[in-house]
């Protein structure tokens, strides 16, 4: 723990603006449970500059074909914003508040959650982005019932950004997610995120990180072969230099929740930094508990708090607790 510490002010972009919990959502789950999900395959490029390659590939029995438009294909950078609409929408579900998938949002408010500048160069990186997001297509073939049905759709449906007329200041953005995206929302098949992925500077950092939340997530530990990671990042350096650029990564060690280790063979080590506890190991909580939490925290997921109450707990040394619902609650207040 004292080495990712330690590098983060080095290594880390700097937290300009403190957030909330983020949560990204599996975006393919709308679809049969046997396809892509986009945590796990790499629709977004990693290139800091206007990728126009069309990306395809197979997987099993699906294809995937990744289109971008005349300004490039959208970025894991441009991915903040999903991530950013998505988080706002599960605020709101856990909120209790009704949701849709226009949402109305201060440009502001979307600049600082997700760590960027808000410059006059932040709102433009911003209109650049909604440009890249809107304009790439993703295509693949789903077969149900010996009937294969080839679908064509976007990361988003529209966007508009409201400008001053004196001054040009940019000050509201509405987005108009595309609808599978929102009823995977709806279905509240999303992950949260380290408030540090957003001071994650390079792509491929957060790429990796993607891939550990997704498979790794509070399990002891994930392996995979050196290959396949390159694949399933979208790199597409030489397998060499991706080595490289993995062991950089090793030496860093500034991933947030997640610490990676070569092994032999060419194989990656995944670990959660912090203790895991197995399946219905540690304090028992109330169902009571879980609803007293949301009414604490609105839109924070009660179910992320109570993880990261339970490493708390097991990182203290796992001292006995008269009432885990008492000392889990009092925990959420300190932390709110």
């Amino acid at each position: 723990m004292g080495s990712y510490v330690g590098s983060q002010g080095r290594k880390l972009l700097p937290e300009r603006h403190p957030t909330a919990d983020f949560f990204v959502c599996d975006i393919f789950d709308a679809l049969p449970k046997d396809d892509l999900a986009s945590m796990e395959h790499p629709l977004f490029s990693l290139s800091t500059r206007a990728d126009l390659r069309v990306l395809t590939y197979a997987h099993n029995d699906v294809n995937i074909t990744v289109t971008p438009s005349v300004r490039g294909r959208a970025t894991l950078f441009d991915k903040d914003i999903l991530i950013y609409c998505i988080s706002q929408l599960m605020a709101a579900l856990n909120a209790g508040r009704p949701v849709s998938r226009t949402l109305h949002l201060r440009a502001h408010d979307l600049l600082v959650a997700t760590n960027r500048e808000t410059s006059g160069d932040g709102y433009r990186r911003l209109v650049e982005a909604f440009e890249r997001l809107a304009g790439t297509r993703i295509t693949t073939n789903i077969t149900t019932a010996d009937i294969e049905a080839t679908t064509g759709f976007g990361l988003i449906e529209s966007w508009q950004i409201q400008r001053l007329t004196r001054g040009g200041r940019m000050v509201s953005v509405r987005v108009t997610l595309a609808e599978w995206l929102f009823r995977a929302v709806l279905a509240k098949s999303v992950l949260t995120l380290s408030r540090d992925y957003f001071r994650l500077r390079k792509p491929l950092e957060r790429r990796v990180y993607e891939l550990a939340r997704k498979h790794c997530g509070h399990q002891p530990d994930w392996r995979i072969s050196l290959p396949v990671l390159a694949h399933k990042s979208g790199s597409a350096s030489p397998l060499r230099v991706f080595r490289r650029m993995i062991r950089d990564m090793i030496a860093t060690n500034h991933l947030p929740d997640y610490e990676l280790a070569e092994e032999p063979g060419d194989m990656i080590h995944v670990r959660p930094r912090r203790v895991v506890l197995a399946p219905g190991e540690g304090p028992h909580l109330s169902p009571e508990a879980i609803e007293e939490a949301r009414r604490l925290a609105p839109g924070f997921d009660a179910y992320a708090l109570e993880a990261d109450w339970r490493a708390w707990w097991a990182a203290t040394g796992c001292p006995r607790l008269r009432s885990p619902d008492a000392a889990f609650l009092g925990w959420v207040r300190k932390r709110v």
